[in-house]
C-alpha cells in the first residue's frame, strides 16, 4: 500500500494539493486578486510621481520615479501576500469548510508551508504586474537580482505568515479590517516607501528603525538602485529572524488548533 506519509514523514502530496487549492483560488478571481491591486499601484505611483514635492521627499542621483517605483513593488507583494492567507482562512472558518483542511493526515509543518508558498505565489505575482505596467513609464534598472528576490522572499514570507495568525485569530471580517487599516497599511505608509528616512526627523527616523517593514523596503529598492537608508546586513538579519519567529510560532499555534478546532 502506498504511503502518502513519504519522504521522511512530510506529506508531499497533502502540500502540493493545499498549495494548487490556494493558487486556483485567487486565479479564479484572477482581475480581482492580481489585476486590481497591480492597478491601484500604478494609481499610487502616477499622483505621487506628478502632485508631490520630489526633492524634499528623495535624495541621490535618482529620480523620485526610479526611487518609488521598487518602494511600490514591494508594498504590493507585501499586501497581497498577507490579503491572501488571512482572507482565505477567514474565509473557510465563517464558511465552515475549514474542516475540510484540517480533517486530511497533514501535519502543521504541512499546513504552515502550504499557506505560506500559496500567499508568497500571490505576493510576487502582483510585484511582478507592477513591475510590468510600471515599465513604459519608468526607466526600471535592476542592480543586483540576487538581493531583489531575497528581499521579494522574505517580504511575502513574512505578510503570509503574518496572514495566517491574523486569519486564525480573527473571528470576522470586522477583525481582519481592523488589523488591515490600522496595523498594516500604517507600518506600510511609514516604512519609506514614498520618501526617503533622512529626510526625516531623528525621532521619527528612529521609530523608522524599529518597523521591519521599513527594511524589506530599504532591502527590496536597493536590489534595483544600490542605494540604501540602512545597513543591509542589519536589515536582512531582522527579516530572517522575525520570519523564523513566525515560522515556529504558526506551527505552534497550528498545532494546538487555536482558533481552529474550537
Amino acid at each position: 500500500m502506498y504511503n502518502i506519509k513519504s519522504f521522511k514523514g512530510f506529506n508531499w502530496i497533502g502540500f502540493f494539493t493545499l498549495y494548487k487549492k490556494e493558487v486556483k483560488r485567487f486565479f479564479n478571481v484572477f482581475a480581482q486578486t492580481i489585476l486590481a491591486p497591480a492597478v491601484t499601484t500604478i494609481l499610487f505611483y502616477l499622483i505621487f510621481t506628478l502632485s508631490m514635492d520630489r526633492d524634499f521627499l528623495v535624495s541621490g542621483s535618482h529620480s523620485y520615479s526610479q526611487f518609488l517605483a521598487p518602494g511600490l513593488i514591494c508594498m504590493s507583494i507585501m499586501q497581497n501576500a498577507f490579503a491572501n492567507t488571512s482572507s482565505s482562512i477567514l474565509i473557510s472558518k465563517v464558511q465552515g469548510n475549514i474542516v475540510d483542511v484540517l480533517m486530511p493526515p497533514m501535519s502543521e509543518l504541512e499546513l504552515t508551508f502550504s499557506y505560506c508558498l500559496g500567499g508568497v505565489t500571490r505576493g510576487l505575482l502582483v510585484g511582478f504586474s507592477v513591475a510590468a505596467l510600471m515599465y513604459p513609464f519608468v526607466s526600471i534598472q535592476i542592480y543586483n537580482f540576487f538581493i531583489i528576490f531575497i528581499f521579494g522572499l522574505f517580504s511575502s514570507l513574512l505578510l503570509s505568515l503574518l496572514g495566517i495568525l491574523c486569519g486564525i485569530w480573527a473571528k470576522k471580517f470586522d477583525h481582519m479590517a481592523s488589523v488591515t487599516n490600522f496595523i498594516i497599511l500604517p507600518l506600510t505608509f511609514l516604512s519609506g516607501t514614498f520618501y526617503t528616512i533622512d529626510r526625516l526627523p531623528e525621532l521619527w527616523r528612529f521609530l523608522a528603525s524599529w518597523n521591519p517593514f521599513f527594511y524589506m523596503i530599504d532591502g527590496f529598492r536597493f536590489g534595483f538602485l544600490g542605494y540604501s537608508d540602512s545597513n543591509l546586513t542589519i536589515g536582512f538579519l531582522i527579516l530572517f529572524l522575525c520570519n523564523l519567529f513566525l515560522l515556529i510560532y504558526t506551527i505552534y499555534v497550528f498545532k494546538r488548533g487555536y482558533g481552529l478546532r474550537s
